[in-house]
């Protein structure tokens, strides 16, 4: 796979600044100065036609004059003069831009047009740009730093992607004070061509970066954002703070950056899937970089306090309480070693207080026995500065224990003077510790957090868990005979129709135009029954008194029907009235009323939530949202966060609801919201639920007509598991075989085919000798991003029902999305049986169903049969101009 189009700008071996100069503060003076100061190890060019040198070294009125080739360049001249510069610069093979000039699409309707001009010369010359208006990127293990920051930035293993400059210059300078180092700083600025999304795909498998900052203010495009963060945080801790949390904060975001920014539990859920970590503080933003880049990884969330004083260790304890971190139960056994190891007097309980006299061996013995205890997943080790303690020697006390074992162990060491050497020991042995209580839970509350979202990353759901049993169709003909109407909200009784097709309990309705024909309504359903008004223009119709229930009589219902129609008209005079709805009423002694809905963020496209339902939604305000497709690990995770899932077990002398029920309406509207991409917003309220089930009692669905989409599910931030592509195959001698996509949890039979491959076959497939695979080489194979890679599987099930791998054929999309990179391997012993033609085969049609043009790869000049094959299949082949022992094998798509 070749270079990263990325590393030309992270990379560069020449770089010639645009509008370098030696007027104060300028700009141009700026980055060149630092780029100097840096040390920059690549050829370094000023280009100003008005001067012969800049800050003494010779200068070159354009690109072209310069005569040598030019990696990368620096724009640093007003916004109305980038787009001729790039043109030039992309006549002249230049491939990378940083372009710090303001004025582009933040700053209204002529800027936008200016930037949109630029962006169209990029792509007509493959001219990759980071900016506009940003601070430019540093590179602090490659002597680079190409921004206009007085701040300078320490090398060390830390990458910080931001969309603020000043953000990124607030960080540095806090960072610098605090001897952190970092791999890389990225100021995105507008990001009109490099987004998150490809920043973050360059850093997953950059390898001087361990783990990723980044500051957000809004997304452009969900699905990069998301692919590049989820291949990120498959490879090393991510962690992301945004800006924009409340709606004042979000509109000053917006002008800041021209970029959309979305509700911000959404943008919490986005995360959760992705497997990142959130912060909400630059101060939070350090302290999860620095637990999570120790290497540590928990169980559990059970947490363990040792102190020294009483009053932290409350202070920390009402913080894990806020956290949902659990307070570890000490057990028996753990107790009984701290009664021997402790004075009489301490508090016999966690926090565990060794009292104010505790030295070093206090410490020590009672940190062993909390690890030794199968209930504890970590321990916060506390000291404040007393006249007996003596930090520094507990500080070395309790190191050699955090080494030894596999939990994390934080310290939390309060004061400033008399604890600086212990602090000074704690950063030599890396070990994370920090300054308030608070602090050092909050750290412990990411370890939980990443786990979690680690553990959501690897959930990859299908759009459709039984086609067979969902009409898809039949939803989609009620949709399309809606809007061919002119109408973009369903009825009542075609909103329950749509959700009965995927097989979601609803009550039964009928409508009625008329007195006469609610009173035959009523006497079908059966009485007694709910009377609710009609109309595509009323969405909460207790509003309008449009509301009536438990009608027990035909008299009920003339006058309920009459009643109605006139409040509704007499409130709501503009109102389209079509009737009433009557439903029969639903009968649970101990029904729950909730509500499942789906609403479309700005950025990351449909959302699903859940949470209590009724009339008091919008003032409660109970909901928990995901996005989709949903699961049961998910949708468990969903259910969980809400307030009311405490009202859906058992209580007082109210039996459990049906939770199984209840995962699987959440389940249909996961599959509802992935097949029919024309709905935009849905509402299921009430939904009530009890131990017998539940029933969708109202629904309102509105719907539009999806844009033209070149992939089915381009309507979703998170592409589903590609189900469609799982078939069956047969090979001539009446073997069965499945051909499928790849999920997470095929890493063992993945790691067994490799395994089981002979040496020959790995050479040929890895081009150097390769027992099994690593772990980050498993992650890589088997959590695919399925929107821009796509690896077949061939298996056969074995007589137990476990699967065996026979064979793998992927590709992996280019940067261009145009190309992508194929590989192939077949077991040694089923080889020569059809099995690569087939796979090949298939892998193209679905390379060519994604848009892309063009597939390649490298094979070994030694490797007949695979060169043999490719050509079969209408590969040609030439020779590597980098190497003579591969070829390379080509095909248009």
């Amino acid at each position: 796979m070749g270079p990263h189009f990325l590393s030309r700008i992270f990379n560069p071996r020449s770089v010639a600044v645009i509008g370098a100069s030696e007027r104060t503060n300028a700009l141009g003076t700026l980055v060149f100065a630092n780029l100097i100061d840096a040390g920059f190890k690549g050829e370094l060019y000023p280009v100003n036609p008005k001067h012969d040198t800049v800050q003494g070294r010779k200068a070159y009125p354009d690109v072209e004059a310069i005569g040598r080739p030019v990696d990368m360049v620096v724009v640093a001249t007003p916004a109305r003069t980038v787009p001729g510069i790039l043109r030039h610069c992309g006549e002249h093979g230049v491939k990378g831009a940083v372009v710090l000039s303001a004025g582009f699409a933040e700053s209204g309707r002529v800027g936008k047009r200016l930037e949109q001009e630029v962006m169209e010369i990029a792509k007509e010359y493959d001219l990759r740009l980071i900016g506009p208006n940003c601070l430019g990127i540093i590179r602090p293990n490659r002597g680079m730093n190409a921004t206009f920051s007085k701040n300078r930035a320490l090398p060390g293993n830390l990458a910080l992607v931001s969309q603020s400059g000043a953000i990124c210059t607030g960080i540095l300078d806090w960072a610098e004070s605090q001897e952190i180092g970092f791999s890389a700083v990225v100021s995105m600025g507008d990001a009109s061509d490099v987004d998150f999304g490809d920043v973050l795909d360059y850093l997953a498998l950059d390898r001087e970066t361990r783990s990723i900052l980044v500051y957000v203010e809004g997304v452009r495009n969900a699905r990069r954002f998301m692919s590049g963060l989820r291949a990120a945080a498959r490879m090393k801790p991510v962690i992301v703070i945004k800006s924009g949390r409340h709606a004042e904060g979000s509109r000053a975001a917006m002008s800041h950056t021209g970029a959309l920014v979305g509700a911000d539990d959404v943008f919490d859920a986005a995360l959760e899937r992705a497997g990142a970590v959130r912060a909400m503080t630059i101060q939070q933003l350090f302290s999860a970089a620095r637990i999570l880049s120790s290497g540590y990884r928990i169980e559990g969330n059970r947490l363990a306090i040792v102190t020294n004083a009483g009053g932290p260790g409350v202070m920390a304890t009402d913080r894990a309480v806020e956290l949902d971190i659990a307070m570890a139960q000490l057990s028996a056994a753990t107790m009984e070693s701290l009664n021997k190891a402790l004075p009489e007097q301490w508090s016999h309980g966690n926090p565990v207080d060794l009292l104010g006299d505790a030295d070093a061996k206090r410490f020590e013995s009672a940190l062993k026995a909390c690890l030794d205890d199968n209930g504890v997943d970590g321990t916060i080790v506390m000291l404040t500065p007393q006249a007996m303690t003596d930090p520094l020697g507990v500080a070395q006390a309790i190191t050699p224990v955090a080494r030894k074992t596999q939990k994390p162990v934080l310290a939390c060491w309060m004061g400033d003077n008399q604890v600086r050497t212990a602090r000074e020991h704690f950063t030599k042995e890396r070990l994370p510790h920090f300054t308030t209580p608070e602090a050092s839970v909050e750290a412990f509350a990411y370890l939980a957090a990443h786990k979690r979202n680690q553990r959501l990353l690897l959930q990859v759901p299908g759009p459709l868990s039984d086609r067979t049993r969902t009409d898809v169709q039949g939803a989609r003909l009620i949709i399309e005979s809606a809007l061919s109407e002119g109408r973009k909200v369903l009825s009542t009784m075609e909103s329950k129709a749509v959700l009965s097709a995927f097989r979601i309990p609803v009550t039964q309705t009928m409508r009625a135009n008329t007195a006469s024909e609610a009173l035959v309504a009523a006497g079908t359903v059966g009485y007694p029954v709910a009377m609710k008004i009609d109309s595509p223009d009323i969405t909460h119709k207790s509003d309008v008194q449009g509301v009536r229930l438990n009608i027990a009589s035909a008299e009920s219902v003339r006058s309920a029907f009459q009643t109605m129609i006139e409040d509704t008209r007499r409130l709501r005079p503009d109102a389209r009235i079509n009737g009433v709805t009557v439903e029969r009423m639903h009968k649970s002694t101990y029904g729950r009323e909730l509500m499942v809905g789906v609403l479309r963020d700005p950025v990351f496209g449909p959302v699903i939530s859940f949470g209590s339902g009724g009339t008091s939604v919008e003032v409660i305000k109970d909901r928990a949202v995901a996005l989709p497709p949903l699961n049961e690990v998910i949708i468990e995770g969903m259910i969980a966060r809400t307030k009311v899932a405490k009202l859906l077990k058992e209580f007082r002398n109210m039996p459990a609801v049906d939770d199984e029920a209840l995962e699987q309406v959440l389940l249909r509207v996961s599959e509802m919201v992935c097949e029919l991409p024309e709905i935009q917003d849905m509402d299921i309220n009430p939904l009530i639920a009890d131990e017998r089930g539940l029933a969708a009692v109202d629904a309102r669905i509105s719907v539009d007509y999806p844009p033209s989409m070149p992939d089915r599910y381009a309507h979703m931030a998170i592409h589903p598991y590609p189900a469609h592509l799982v078939s069956n195959w047969q090979l001539p001698d009446g073997i069965n075989l499945t051909i499928r996509p790849i999920r997470p949890e095929d890493a063992r039979i993945e790691q067994e085919f490799v395994r089981n491959l002979s040496p020959e076959a790995r050479y040929f497939r890895f081009m150097q000798a390769v027992h099994e695979l690593t772990p980050h080489m498993l992650v890589r194979f088997t959590q695919i991003d399925y929107d821009r890679e796509m690896a077949l599987i061939a298996v056969r099930e074995q007589p137990d029902g476990s699967e065996l791998q026979i064979a793998v054929a992927r590709y992996t999309a280019n940067p261009d999305q145009q190309s992508c990179e194929f590989g192939l391997v077949v077991a040694d012993e089923w080889q020569g049986r059809g099995i690569g033609s087939h796979l090949m085969n298939e892998l193209m049609d679905v390379a060519r169903s994604r848009g892309l043009r063009t597939m390649e790869g490298e094979v070994l000049t030694q490797n007949t049969n695979m060169i043999a094959l490719m050509h079969r299949l209408g590969f040609t082949s030439r020779n590597s101009p980098e190497d003579d022992g591969i070829k390379v094998v080509s095909k248009r798509l």
